[in-house]
Formats: structure tokens, sequence, C-alpha cells
């Protein structure tokens, strides 16, 4: 039976507060063990931190929406907060539990003015996915269009500014944040001008038209068209397009060529909206991308997508260039441009560039194809997160480019969890010499 969801602004914001009061409460209490000489270990502030992100992350599931969104953000940015909040929220990517069909009908039906047997042939009750701040149901048209129905889950985009403020609260009064107040500023800003354009199916109906021109030469990729007679701001009606879920690719039915052949696909798409397009699918997880067995892949989910400034590109391909060169001094330059790097510090050690360029330029170091499914980057990552505290006031997360590293992020994933094998080193120094 599912839970009751809570709908109402009111209702939201004083769950968002008791679990705000609760997080303030423990964290102060921390506080005060270390002003009483009692410093916790490594261990208990962990447990501690654990405790306080399990709460975080089981509220923001509950209730959806705005909060859930930023959760899952969060856990792909490891500058943003704490490790063990960033791992308590690796769960928002799964657990999103399904509103009550009859809450589902009710939107349906008042976003498009009719009853649901006038509007489709059926409308299935088994939800086909759950996600942050909508819900996926299959359904077929009277013409016998197989389709999708994105359904808005109800008061979620009245009160996205207020979860946003409570969120932001919680992880300030918790002493999460490890930012500048300027830079989180600028993050809850682009989060909030994101989830505001997310929130907007007009608006995905519009991106969605302009991806599928974008690759419309392309066989390989697909991504299904938008039935506008069934659309509104609030319900996105899609034709079914349906493949493989990355756990269903088994060599049973892949070949490795077939999965080198679809993760060739998913660098030169990525790469393409990168520096050809400057415009981005800014949520690049596994319930997004589907596959089939002739190499396709398939795109959905085209709410959260970030158009790109040209100088934000040119400055990221130019310290791209620079690290691959291993000019060191000219990559300090070019993060500055990008907003990476704070311009009123001094030079930053070579040596501290090239221990990051020996680690990520691994698949693109050499023409020999490269073992994703070997590869250990984001564990030697994690290893070495501790050395970025001897630069921390030296750098800023970049909130220009923070789409950017997270679709990076996203589809390295992607790569690794299908096995592929490539070699993507010439791909790479064809796209940034096109870009310059």
């Amino acid at each position: 039976m599912a839970k009751k969801p809570i709908t109402s602004r009111g209702g939201r914001f004083f769950k968002l507060a008791g679990m705000t009061a609760s997080v303030a409460g423990q964290y102060a209490g921390q506080r005060a063990r270390r002003l009483i000489g009692r410093e916790q270990d490594e261990q208990a502030r962990s447990e501690s931190y654990g405790k306080m992100a399990d709460q975080i992350a089981g509220t923001l599931g509950e209730l959806k929406g705005a909060v859930m969104k930023v959760g899952q953000i969060a856990s792909q940015t490891q500058d943003f907060l704490p490790k063990e909040f960033s791992d308590a929220l690796q769960r928002l990517q799964k657990e999103a539990p399904p509103m009550p069909f009859e809450v589902i009908t009710a939107q349906v039906e008042q976003e498009l003015g009719k009853p649901i047997h006038e509007l489709f042939e059926y409308l299935q009750e088994e939800p086909y996915a759950a996600a942050s701040i909508g819900q996926v149901h299959r359904a077929r048209l009277h013409d016998g269009t197989d389709v999708i129905v994105k359904v808005q889950y109800p008061g979620v985009d009245d009160s996205c500014d207020s979860d946003l403020k409570q969120l932001r609260m919680a992880l300030r009064l918790g002493g999460l944040l490890k930012m500048p107040k300027e830079s989180v500023d600028q993050l809850f800003a682009e989060i909030r001008e994101r989830l505001k354009e997310e929130l907007d199916y007009d608006n995905e109906a519009r991106n969605i038209h302009l991806f599928r021109d974008f690759h419309k030469d392309d066989s390989g990729v697909l991504i299904p068209a938008v039935i506008d007679s069934h659309s509104t701001r609030r319900v996105l009606t899609l034709e079914l397009v349906e493949g493989d879920h990355i756990s269903q690719v088994s060599p049973e039915r892949y070949s490795q060529d077939t999965i080198n052949q679809i993760g060739h696909r998913i660098f030169v798409t990525m790469a393409d909206q990168l520096f050809r397009y400057q415009c981005i699918h800014g949520d690049p997880h596994a319930g997004n991308f589907a596959y089939r067995p002739d190499g396709t892949i398939i795109l959905y989910d085209f709410g959260c997508v970030k158009k790109l400034k040209p100088e934000i590109v040119k400055a990221y391909r130019k310290a791209l260039v620079a690290a691959l060169e291993e000019d060191y001094q000219a990559l300090d330059r070019h993060l500055i441009d990008l907003g990476a790097r704070v311009e009123n510090k001094p030079a930053i050690d070579e040596a501290y560039y090239a221990m990051w360029r020996d680690i990520l330029i691994r698949p693109f170091d050499g023409h020999q194809p490269y073992d994703f499914a070997d590869s250990e980057i984001h564990k030697d990552v994690a290893a070495k997160t501790s050395t970025v505290f001897q630069y921390l006031d030296y750098f800023k997360p970049p909130v220009e480019s923070i789409f950017i590293d997270r679709m990076i992020a996203g589809h390295y994933w992607m790569l690794k969890r299908l096995g592929v094998q490539a070699a993507f080193r010439s791909e790479l120094e064809k796209y940034l010499a096109d870009a310059g």
C-alpha cells in the first residue's frame, strides 16, 4: 500500500523543518563536544554524519520533488557535501516509491481536461518508472499508438522555492556545505533555474524537438517523439521506444564488439553535445539510457538540459588541451577563465596538477583500447580527495560547468558498467581541434 503523499506546501514545509531542526541539533551537539575538549575521532564523526545523511536522504525520498532532485545532484558532486552524504544520497537515484494511481489519474484529467477513458484506450496502473518529480505510465491512444505518459507529482512545482530554502538551511545548520557562501548562492541559483525548467514539461517538449534535430542524421541514436495533443505543462506524452536497461546488457545478447560500438556512440553523443551543439543532456544516469542488440542507444528525459555559454566551452576545451599537453601553467590560466580557480591566489604547484592529470587521463592516454570494466579511476580520485585541503582556498566549484562534470561522471559510470573497451584519444583530439 503506497504511503499517502505529502503534496501541500504547508505539509512539505513542516516535514523539512522537522528534519532541519533534528540535523541542526545533532551538529550543535558535535560542536559542544569539541568545545569541551571531547574531540570525536574520525570513525565517530563519520557515524554521526552517516546518521544525519540517512535522515536527510529518507526525508528527501519521501517528499520527492525539488529536494530529491537536489539530493541526486549532490550525490554526484563530491565537492558539495561530505562523503557520507554523497553515499547516502546515491540511494535517491534508485529509490523512488510510486504515487497512488488515483493521484496520477486525477492529475492527468485535470491537465488534459477529459476523463481518462476519452484520452486513452488504456492507462496502465503499474508505473513504468518513478522518479524525483514525476511518474511514468504506459498507455495506448485510441488510434493504436503505444505511448508513455509522464505525470508530474501534484504540488511539486508550487513548493519548489520553499523546499530549496529549507534544504539549504538544513545543510547550513548541519555544518555540511563545504564551500563559501558566494559559491553556495551561485550553486543553488543554478539548481533552481534548472529545476524550474525541468518542472515545465512544455520546456521539456521543446528540448526533445531540439535534440531530435541534433541527432536526426544518426540512425544509431533514438529519441522518442512528443505527442503534442496529449501534453501540457505537467503531463508529457511520448511515443513508446523501448530498449534494454543497462542491467540487461548481457554477453548472451550483446557481443563485446556491440558493447564497444555502443560505447563509441555514447562518447560521440556526449562530445557532440558539448563541443558542437554546446547544449547538454544534464541528467545522464542509467535510467535515462536504453540499448538494443544492434548497437542502438535510446535517450530519455530531457527535462534537465543545460545550454552552455560559448566562452565556457572554449575555456573547457583549452583546459583539456593544456592537460593533454602537460602544460600546467596554461592549465592554471584556463581554469581561472572557467571559473574553477580563484584568480587572486598564487599559481598551483605543477606536481598537484600532474597528479590529477595522470589519474583522469587514463582512458585517453595513448591509442590502445581502454578497458572501462577494470577502471579504478573513481577509487583513485577518492583516495586523493584529502589532498584538496592544501588548496581549499584556491578552487571553487565551477557553477557554470557543474553540469559538464556531472555529464562526464554519468557517462563514465555507464561505460564502466557496460564494460566498454575503446580508444577515444584520436576522437577527442578531433573534437578539440574542431572546437578550436
